[in-house]
């Protein structure tokens, strides 16, 4: 799965939980939020200057646009390690399985993502 078509795939599933999310449409979601985080700030820096007292209003927003499909990949992936979508709270395993290949073949969360296209 591309850059493009991970972005496209998870704002259009932002709120499907079910399923499974490959590791590159994991990590491509997630290198598009640090992109969107420093486009955000540098659009701050720009309209409101360096006040550290006030709202980062862009930051803001781009936080609460992507709070959604973000959980939701973040779920999906830990449904492609076989691991529940609970623990995404927990940050560092969350983190950590990112790295980590899925299940081949089918789990019980739903087929494999990338069967028939590795």
């Amino acid at each position: 799965m591309g850059f493009k078509d991970a972005i496209s795939y998870c704002f259009r599933n932002y709120v499907g939980f079910s399923g499974r999310a490959a590791r590159s449409e994991y990590w491509y979601w997630v290198l598009f939020i640090l992109l969107l985080q420093i486009v955000a700030w540098l659009i701050d820096m720009t309209l409101f200057g360096f006040n550290t007292t006030g709202v980062p209003v862009m930051i803001l927003l781009a936080i609460l646009a992507t709070l959604l499909p973000s959980v939701a990949v973040s779920a999906r992936r830990l449904h492609d390690i076989d691991r529940s979508g609970w623990w995404a709270p927990l940050i560092l395993p969350a983190f950590v399985w990112g790295f980590m290949r899925g299940t081949v073949g089918a789990n019980r969360f739903g087929p494999d993502p990338l069967e028939g296209k590795v």
